[in-house]
């Protein structure tokens, strides 16, 4: 099928993206999630605004305590370590696992994160992370926490005019560790199970995604392994003992992969 007809403009300036923004233009980077939806037509907007060109998205900076990712930064950079990294190569590795390099070396970090695919790489991992969405509008950017980002599948809180301009992740300390794991079916799907673990000697998260839904995001004592199962049926409790074991076998998997 081919995409319904609609205007094409590429931004020059954030103040002109916004207002485009504002006035209906739905925002695309790569396109690797909202070109297949025009062609099936899932999606029909009157404008499509390509963002990927605006330099105050594409860069890559780092603090003592942070790292600051342009939205419009690729899996593929990120991937070949072209950009700051919070540990021992740790989002290099979530970015080689992500589809195939032909889309990495379009999609965007900062794509990923507004399409709000429950199954997709950086949204459960970053949840973990404790990231945080730096965005931008003419009425003033804000710094909004990942996990008051989402507002379901698909969906952000995101307001009209108002886009994702950069992602900032804490740097891992040398007392803290991460894992990661996912199950899928072939090389390249999206995910069927998959967990993000986050442990630190005063703290442990885990964030479990492709659920349908937001990923369900555990602390304290419910992210304690022999407490998670009882959680997660709480949090999702349309899971069928199928999906309820894939899922607790990426959480057992991810557990063991936490390295610095």
């Amino acid at each position: 099928m081919k995409a319904a007809a609609f205007s094409f403009a590429v931004a020059e300036t954030l103040q002109a993206a916004s207002a485009a923004l504002a006035a209906g233009a739905r925002p695309m980077a790569g396109g690797q999630s909202l070109g297949p939806m025009l062609n099936l037509r899932l999606a029909q907007p009157p404008a499509v605004l390509g963002l990927a060109q605006l330099p105050d998205l594409a860069g890559a900076s780092e603090t003592a305590t942070h790292i600051i990712l342009g939205a419009a930064v690729t899996h593929a950079q990120i991937e070949d370590g072209a950009t700051p990294d919070i540990g021992t190569g740790i989002l290099a590795r979530i970015a080689a696992g992500i589809a195939y390099r032909a889309v990495r070396n379009r999609g965007t970090i900062g794509g990923s994160l507004c399409h709000a695919d429950p199954a997709a790489d950086w949204v459960t991992t970053l949840l973990a992370l404790n990231a945080e969405a730096i965005t931008f509008a003419q009425t003033g950017g804000r710094a909004i926490a990942l996990r008051d980002f989402f507002a379901g599948a698909f969906r952000t809180v995101l307001a009209p005019g108002e886009f994702l301009r950069a992602i900032k992740i804490p740097k891992l300390r040398s007392d803290e560790s991460f894992g990661y794991y996912k199950s899928c079916r072939k090389p390249g799907e999206f995910a069927h199970a998959m967990a993000a673990v986050f442990r630190a000697p005063d703290a442990r998260r885990v964030v479990i995604g492709a659920l349908g839904t937001i990923p369900v995001r555990l602390e304290g004592a419910e992210a304690e392994p022999a407490a998670i199962a009882t959680a997660l049926r709480s949090q999702a409790p349309g899971l069928d003992e199928i999906a309820m074991h894939m899922q607790l076998i990426a959480v057992k998997r991810a557990f063991e992969s936490l390295a610095p």
